[in-house]
């Protein structure tokens, strides 16, 4: 049987018991020191499915960013910034500084996208440090106890369900919705109100107004899920600004270019522009904009076929086009505009390097995968290592060896798609990847084949059973209502989000509960089956959209949770379960 709650406890101790240490010992990544009174506040921006070419900085011809522009002129650039092919890994690794096939983020769905809480965020660290943290947008990491963003470090959370608006976890009362969308702030089910990127920054802003006030330095991650899509439902007046562009489809490299999805896209980033420039005019109001490091980039390559600088690829994809992308740091008190570094640096590397600019040495004992680079803008390349960066993605319970992977060094890069075909390119020569010299140089793409195969063991092996799913905790005080979807589900018949499938749950203490089956629509006289742990029950749905369970009492332990929705010849896949404890522990 195993006790998570004990994991997460141990967990905590852990953390505070390194911070009591902090003072015995010094960080082996040297970078600015700060005092408690004046440490930099911290806002990690991060787009969604926008590519490298997305901004009138990189040469967008079309879509317009003047603020972000402005941002980027006035920030140091990391200009070989590397992240993963789709979000979810991306997030891992930012929040944790390792891998994320060390943390269990695999892929973006079905279970595959949970996080096992042993892993410590930057949230955590900085928290612990004495900063407030906050988190407004899409976390992607885990949607129930002990996954969710308020159980790894963040004191305030406004955030979406799973991996996005409109996806299997959004509430069905939401209609697909991008506008007045319902979120969730601190746990809590709220209606909001306005475009959803407004609604995350109007949030965060509000946030750091109230710590300003408070004489605290902040955390503030604004991960927006702009501009990934659907794109039915964004700020009309933009779209339609865009669609009477004459050149609008000239961004589009695919044969048959959508204009009304092109700008769609356009707004959505638009949108997240006029955020970024109400942000800053709120630092500077606030008198906080010189002792304020804001990072901005995004967590993948393009979400179409599109511009992408001098590049190939895009989201999903181990070309750069779908694995590198803007990195700028604006810090006034210690940047300059135009300050950057061509060293290859990753997602893993971004905690490390946000400790070092709190002046918040990396936890005793901690692993981390990346390091900092700051010692890299300011001119002090010295001691850097020669070293590869791996990146890979594939859909999959378990990663199989060399698909979808690249490993990137300084000068060369391979790669593969298919697990059967390689390629190598010799980056510092040929930026875009149109020479494939696969074959040419065997001693290089066997170093760089045998580096990528020792990397997979190390992760594969960083726990025992490594990739087997996170558990779901029912039943404990802070979440009092689990609610399970298709997210999170194990998928055992049919494609993509599933037909079917089963959730992994883990019950602390014995309890009773009531477990609710809710469908997307009615489905009056459908057969609803529920098994969980070896209960079995069975009902109709009425006219509502609702069955209860009632009194369900469950042992201590683990087990697995299965409901259906059924009229005997058509399974309907779109429900919620509820799991909710209806008496006190025993």
């Amino acid at each position: 049987m195993v006790y998570v709650m004990k994991k997460h406890v141990i967990k905590s101790l852990f953390i505070f018991v390194l911070f009591l240490m902090a003072g015995c010992f010094v960080s082996c990544q040297s970078g600015p020191q700060s005092s408690a009174k004046n440490k930099p506040n911290i806002i990690l921006l991060l787009a969604d499915d926008q590519g490298y070419g997305d901004l009138g900085f990189t040469g967008n011809p079309v879509i317009e960013t003047p603020n972000i522009d402005a941002m980027a002129r006035e920030s140091a650039i990391m200009t070989n910034f590397y992240v993963s092919p789709v979000c979810a890994p991306t997030r891992a690794s930012l929040m944790t500084g390792r891998y994320n096939y060390r943390t269990g983020v695999t892929d973006t769905y079905i279970g595959r996208a949970m996080m096992h809480t042993e892993e410590v965020t930057v949230a955590e660290v900085l928290r612990d440090a004495g900063y407030a943290t906050g988190i407004f947008g899409k976390w992607h990491l885990g949607d129930n106890y002990p996954m969710r963003p308020q159980d790894q470090g963040f004191d305030e959370v406004l955030m979406l369900r799973g991996g996005g608006l409109c996806q299997p976890s959004d509430p069905f009362e939401n209609n697909r919705r991008y506008t007045n969308p319902i979120l969730f702030h601190n746990g809590q089910q709220i209606q909001t109100h306005g475009f959803c990127t407004d609604v995350y920054y109007d949030y965060a802003i509000r946030f750091i107004k109230k710590n300003v006030a408070n004489g605290k330095p902040f955390f503030a991650y604004i991960p927006t899920n702009a501009p990934h899509g659907p794109f039915h439902d964004v700020p009309n007046d933009l779209k339609e600004y865009y669609l009477k562009k004459p050149n609008l489809t000239s961004i589009s490299l695919e044969k048959q270019p959508n204009p009304d999805r092109l700008a769609a896209i356009c707004a959505m980033i638009t949108n997240i522009d006029q955020n970024v420039g109400r942000l800053f005019q709120t630092l500077k109001a606030l008198g906080i904009e010189k002792n304020t490091l804001v990072i901005y980039t995004s967590d993948n390559g393009p979400n179409s076929r599109r511009y992408v600088g001098n590049m190939r690829g895009k989201k999903g994809e181990v070309h750069d086009g779908g694995i590198r992308n803007m990195f700028f740091l604006h810090w006034p008190a210690l940047f300059k505009g135009g300050e950057s570094s061509d060293m290859r640096v990753a997602h893993y590397d971004v905690m490390p390097t946000l400790l070092d600019a709190a002046g918040v040495p990396v936890p005793q004992g901690l692993k981390l995968d990346g390091r900092s680079f700051l010692p890299l803008l300011k001119g002090k390349q010295t001691g850097w290592p020669e070293r590869d960066l791996f990146l890979q993605w594939h859909r999959g319970d378990i990663p199989q060896p060399c698909k979808r992977f690249a490993t990137v060094q300084q000068e060369w890069k391979l790669l593969s798609m298919d697990s059967a075909c390689f390629e190598l390119y010799n980056l510092s020569k040929d930026p875009g990847e149109q020479n494939n010299l696969e074959g040419k140089y065997p001693e290089i793409e066997k170093k760089l084949k045998n580096d990528y195969l020792a990397w997979y063991i190390d992760v594969s092996s960083t726990r025992p059973h490594n990739y087997v799913t996170p558990r779901i905790i029912i039943g404990n005080d802070a979440d009092p209502v689990t609610v399970l979807t298709r997210q999170d589900w194990k998928r055992d018949a049919g494609k993509g989000w599933g037909t079917k499938g089963h959730w992994l749950l883990s019950v602390e203490r014995q309890a009773v509960f009531d477990i609710t089956v809710k469908t997307a629509e009615p489905k009056p006289g459908w057969k609803v089956s529920l098994k969980v742990g070896n209960i079995e029950k069975e009902g109709s749905m009425s006219e509502t959209n609702t069955l209860t369970f009632p009194d369900i009492r469950l042992e201590p332990g683990d087990l697995t949770l299965t409901a259906s929705v059924s009229n005997g010849d058509m399974i309907f896949p779109e429900i919620h379960v509820f799991v909710k404890k209806s008496t006190p522990d025993r």
